[in-house]
């Protein structure tokens, strides 16, 4: 069996941190309040090693990317402003080859779905609301900085080399837990920004929003058996039809590894729109069918979960939860106990059970707030 697990060298991560410490982090803050100009121009380097480039307006932002040295290590973007917005300025930096991986982090007073959304899907790494917390925010730009460098070690600035690159990266050795990235797929987000993505809903107690789970069926018995790049194909096709087949519900989705899609609809109606399992598979079966794969798939689906929480452990338990229906739902068509496909579950809680949920973490809150050890990963 091929399945293994790859260790990084830890003595080689301290070095890396410790002398990334010692170079200042460049950001680049834009905003058209001044106030908020000064503030994090003359708070963020008191908590962190960095300097703070301002810009009040997207054009001057552009001009401040374009003349500077080398890429900026981190952007904060309002994306309230005059003229061009900050989700459009997102869209404009993503189409500039020096920054298609720059962390950027929308600081906004904006909480409404339809602008989290469009910020992910343009290519945001975080998305933190108005009053914010300095320390909070240092945390996540570390964080932002540290995983965009570790996705930049993967790949190539010559062009030259491009193409041949390309293939070495996608036959490149992962193991089956890996949560591999998919390009070139609009509605699908990253492992790490789909994470804030949810924690974002919950923050803002959007309370009809819904997850499912889809699985490659037989997933690991299909790793074991074929190449790398083989598998991750297959992730790719199955990834392409859950977009082609969930864009009437409005879904946002994330491969997590061992097989696992998690999608994110919002509303009842719109959760119904999710296909069945029957239908996935069959425009599965087209795609195969289309590139002359000589390959048999199939995808198994569970019913959607709620996203009613409070916090973000409760959004996560609900990601948890859903992964935990589809896993069974596998386990029980290899045993030949079920044979229909799941649909939309109408269950709703018993009103106890959901008052003493909402009571539960109201007192979390009132006893801990939002930025505690329970709220963390």
């Amino acid at each position: 069996m091929r399945h293994s697990t790859f260790v990084s060298d830890r003595f080689q991560k301290k070095l890396e941190l410790r002398a990334q410490r010692k170079t200042a982090l460049a950001v680049l803050a834009v905003d058209d309040d001044p106030d908020i100009l000064k503030l994090l121009q003359s708070a963020l380097p008191e908590l962190e090693n960095c300097k703070v480039v301002a810009a009040s307006s997207a054009d001057e932002a552009l001009r401040q990317i374009e003349a500077a040295e080398s890429p900026f290590d981190c952007l904060l973007v309002d994306i309230q402003m005059p003229g061009t917005s900050g989700i459009e300025l997102l869209s404009q930096i993503r189409n500039l080859p020096d920054n298609l991986e720059t962390p950027v982090i929308m600081l906004t007073a904006l909480d409404d779905r339809q602008n989290i959304e469009r910020a992910f899907l343009e290519g945001a790494f975080d998305y933190i609301t108005k009053p914010f917390d300095f320390f909070e925010l240092r945390s996540r730009m570390n964080a932002a900085h540290l995983l965009m460098m570790e996705r930049k070690k993967t790949q190539s600035s010559s062009a030259s080399i491009e193409s041949l690159r390309s293939e070495l990266d996608f036959n490149q050795k992962f193991s089956f837990e890996d949560p591999l990235s998919i390009d070139e797929q609009e509605q699908c987000l990253r492992y790490v920004e789909f994470d804030n993505y949810v924690e974002q809903l919950s923050r803002g107690r959007r309370f009809d929003s819904w997850v499912t789970a889809i699985k490659f069926r037989d997933a690991e018995y299909h790793f074991d058996l074929r190449e790398f790049g083989d598998f991750r194909r297959a992730v790719s096709d199955i990834g392409f039809c859950i977009q082609k087949t969930t864009q009437a519900a409005g879904g946002i989705y994330s491969y997590r590894g061992s097989g696992i899609f998690l999608v994110i609809t919002h509303g009842r109606e719109r959760t119904q729109n999710i296909p069945t399992e029957a239908f996935l598979n069959q425009e599965l079966s087209t795609v195969l069918r289309n590139r002359c794969a000589f390959v048999h798939l199939k995808a198994v689906k569970s019913t959607s979960v709620s996203l009613r929480s409070f916090t973000k452990v409760g959004a996560l338990a609900s990601l948890d939860k859903a992964v935990k229906i589809v896993n069974l739902r596998e386990t029980n068509l290899r045993k030949g106990l079920i044979t229909t496909c799941p649909t939309f579950s109408k269950h709703t809680p018993h009103r106890k059970e959901m008052v003493n949920n909402r009571l539960f973490d109201t007192v979390l809150r009132e006893m801990y707030g939002d930025d505690t050890y329970l709220t963390r990963r």
